[in-house]
This record gives C-alpha cells, structure tokens and sequence, in this order.
C-alpha cells in the first residue's frame, strides 16, 4: 500500500502555491506510506534555474559540484536538501547526468532534465517535505509518493518517483507480478537498473520507448500489455500528466478537473484541501484506460 498525488495546474495564479498544495496533499497519504518519500517538481526556477539543467543525486561526494564544473568547464549550482543533492549547470541535461556518472560512479542519479527536480528520502513524508523546502516551492506541475516498502529494501534510492528519462518521472502504486522477467529483456538491451525496485522496471520500460519514438499514451498502453500485476500508474513529463490503471482496477486512485487544475491521489482525502475542490469533477479513471493531459 502506497500514497500517490499529483497536480498539474492550468491557471498560472496558483503556481506560487504548487509546494504548499502539494504538501498538503502528501501529508494526507502518511498513513499509506510511511517508510519513504519523494517528490518532482516541474518549473521551479530555484530548484532548476531558466537556462539550465539539473540532475538530482544521492549519495553524492561533498566536491561533486566543483569536479563536474571542472570536468565540464562551467559553473555548476548546488543544492544540498540531504539526502539529496541537486546540482544545475548551463550544459544539455544528459551531459550533466552523464558526468555525475562518470565522476561520481557510487552516487545514484534519481532525475534530470530542463524543467523537473526529484527529492527523495527516508522517513515521515511530512519531516521531508519541510526538508525539501517543499511548502514554499512555486511550479507549475508535482507529484509525490508515500511509500510503505513490500519487495525491496527501505531505502531513499528504492523510493519514488522513478525518473530515469529527460524530465520523466513515475510514482506507482501496487506491484509488477513479472517485472523480473522485463527486467532480463531490458538488461539484454542494454538498459541499466539503480535498485531492485519492480516500479524502477515499468519506468524504464516507458522510457525506452518515449526515446524510440512513442508518445506517453502508447508508451503506457504498451506497459499494459507487457506488464501483469494490479498497480496504479502517475506518469509525467514536461508537458503532460497521466493516470492509468490496471484491467481490474485493483488499486486505488480519484482525479479532480476544473479549470484551474488535474489533480490526481490515491484517496479523496488528499484532494479535499484543493481550491474550488467544490467546483471540480471528480471521477474514478477507468480500467486500463490511458488518461493524458497536456499543456
């Protein structure tokens, strides 16, 4: 059992408020996940500076941004919201990531792109959204997770949201029953994992093929055709939000649409804080039907 949010926001009045709503709406999902957290943040320009990317990392060594601003002949911001480190630079976001690699071979990459900061932890999901600084982060899109672990270690690495594509993430809820076996498939190709995480396999499935070409709704259909098990899926990019659900529906998951925002949790309870709440449709997704909204 796992806490998903999500907000998407339509009305750029209420981007100043992304964090607090967003922390609000993690707070509520506590009790659903209360081993771990973690969030990603589209559009906010302390976290991922106009001009620059970012890439955010654990287990980064204390000199990480003076090796890879050495390395790549550029000054390179750091941010320390421990455990995670998240560091920008003027460079294509795939050079930065690539480079913190190179450099920091036993640091874990866990998001990067032009526009999204991923901040994971362990822990009360409440302690690390103030950690994080989340109450007062404006943006224009968030989702988060509360995760409570069933089949891999505690730790900040296993995690959500998954964001192992430029400014993708995912945040899942539920479990791959065959995940091993598209885990061998993807190894062959060439794909490399960071955990043992089921979640970590059905996001680089997706970025696999987002890079090959798909869109995010035949990449997530694909997904439903590979992948068995009962989950609930948020997936995000720069410039679209998604939900998806299992053929039976078996997990959990409540959408809020207006004119101002989508908003999507595990339970009404998270979206009950929302503004206009009152004035939103509210719906069930269907089962494994693909919902996308785009910018």
């Amino acid at each position: 059992m796992c806490g998903i949010v999500g907000l998407h926001l339509r009305d750029a009045s209420l981007e100043p408020r992304l964090g607090s709503l967003l922390t609000g709406m993690l707070g509520q999902m506590v009790d659903r996940g209360p081993d771990s957290a973690g969030v990603a943040v589209y559009g906010n320009p302390v976290f991922s500076p106009a001009g620059e990317s970012s890439v955010s990392v654990l287990d980064a060594p204390s000199d990480l941004a003076t090796a890879v601003g050495d390395a790549l002949g550029v000054t390179v911001g750091a941010l320390d919201l421990a455990p995670t480190t998240v560091l920008h630079a003027p460079v294509p976001a795939t050079l930065l990531a690539d480079t913190v690699r190179t450099l920091a071979p036993t640091a874990t990459v866990i998001g990067f792109g032009d526009d999204v900061t991923v901040l994971k932890g362990t822990g009360d999901p409440r302690d690390l959204a103030e950690t994080f600084g989340l109450p007062a982060a404006s943006g224009r899109q968030g989702v988060g997770h509360t995760r409570m672990a069933t089949e891999s270690a505690v730790t900040a690495a296993g995690s959500h949201p998954f964001a192992v594509g430029p400014d993708q993430c995912l945040v899942h809820n539920g479990s791959f029953s065959n995940h091993l076996s598209i885990k061998r498939e993807l190894e062959d190709e060439g794909v490399v994992f960071d955990s043992e995480n089921d979640t970590e396999v059905g996001a680089r499935f997706v970025a696999k093929h987002l890079a090959e070409g798909a869109d995010l709704e035949k990449a997530l259909r694909l997904l439903g055709e590979r992948f068995d098990g009962f989950y609930t899926l948020l997936v995000s990019t720069s410039d679209s939000f998604a939900v998806v659900r299992d053929p039976i529906a078996c997990k959990p998951a409540i959408v809020a649409e207006c004119d101002a925002y989508v908003a999507m949790a595990s339970e009404f309870r998270a979206l009950a804080g929302l503004p206009d709440i009152a004035d939103a449709r509210i719906f069930e997704p269907e089962p494994d039907r693909v919902y996308v909204w785009r910018r």
